[in-house]
């Protein structure tokens, strides 16, 4: 048994900020992937994934049935029969892991489920992601439904607030661009949940709150109009406003040995660094308008191309 492939995404622009509804883009990114598959000889990995999947699926008999409800007895029977998730997606790297699984487990055990061609209303696409938000908080304590939803859809979404959300269009990639958007590797794993909780813990002091509504917001918001225009010029302009204040309030989240770089870039205007997804470790995104220039700039570390302007 193998069942469709689902995809690792980006949250572009939006990490933290969509918590207090700011605008957000997502973007599926197809370098990763992972499916639904079942054999009789598990790796030590496999079996790892097969057991996490037990659990899971007793999570979701737990889960509301007015919101979602699942075929538990075929999933666990598939489980029971060695169903694990092979997934080529770096845990830990805010790229989307546990979300392509919940993607996979709701486009194969889910009753009534919405599907991908069908007309994707608003309403439609806030129930997809109030599901997937009950189905991934089993993997973080707490999620917004972004990920799997990026995945299930493998379209690019924007958030404009907490119930407003839309599958749309990008501007088309340059295969001959100068610039682009590139991942680069921190060579550390990073968890969601205790950077979450440090966010929520300066959220209780009223100048950190007056920062994220002023400044970080702000600079989002702008940020992912631009990249939708195609305002490359303006995008650059806000990306360093945006990778400054990362800098000065969300230094927990950014790896210590990347403080300096992340200094570098804004200083030098080779590149702007900022969050993939909670930060602490994992991916860093940078955006940069000569790739060339970023490269050489930061030729100790491997960066990854994900989209060419």
């Amino acid at each position: 048994m193998k069942g469709p492939l689902f995809y690792s995404k980006i949250l572009l622009f939006g990490e933290y900020g969509i918590i207090k509804d700011s605008k957000g883009l997502s973007i599926p990114y197809n370098f990763y992937n992972g499916a639904l598959k079942s054999d009789d000889n598990l790796t030590p990995q496999a079996k790892s994934s097969n057991e996490s999947l037990l659990r899971f699926a007793t999570y979701l008999e737990q889960i509301d049935a007015d919101i979602v409800s699942f075929n538990i007895e075929e999933l666990k029977s598939d489980v029971a029969a060695g169903m694990y998730f092979d997934s080529s997606i770096p845990q830990g790297y805010g790229v989307g892991s546990s979300g392509a699984l919940v993607a996979a487990i709701y486009d194969k055990y889910a009753y009534d489920k919405i599907t991908v061609l069908e007309n994707l209303t608003r309403e439609k696409l806030l129930k997809l992601k109030a599901i997937f938000s009950e189905m991934e908080s089993f993997f973080h304590g707490k999620s917004s439904g972004l990920d799997p939803l990026n995945s299930y859809l493998s379209l690019p979404i924007l958030i404009n607030s907490r119930d407003h959300i839309e599958a749309t269009g990008i501007p088309a990639q340059l295969a001959t661009g100068k610039g682009g958007v590139f991942l680069l590797d921190s060579g550390m794993v990073g968890e969601t949940a205790p950077m979450v909780s440090i966010f929520m813990e300066n959220m209780k002091q009223v100048g950190f709150r007056k920062m994220l509504k002023n400044k970080f917001i702000k600079y989002t918001d702008a940020c992912v109009d631009d990249f939708l225009k195609g305002d490359i010029k303006s995008l650059f302009k806000n990306t360093k406003q945006l990778s400054t204040v990362a800098l000065s309030h969300f230094k927990p989240m950014i790896p210590q040995q990347f403080h300096e770089l992340w200094q570098k870039g804004i200083e030098t205007n080779d590149y702007y660094l900022k969050l993939c997804g909670s930060g602490g470790g994992g991916y860093i995104l940078g955006f940069t308008e000569d790739l060339e220039k970023a490269k050489q700039s930061l030729k100790d570390h491997k960066l990854e191309v994900v989209y060419n302007f």
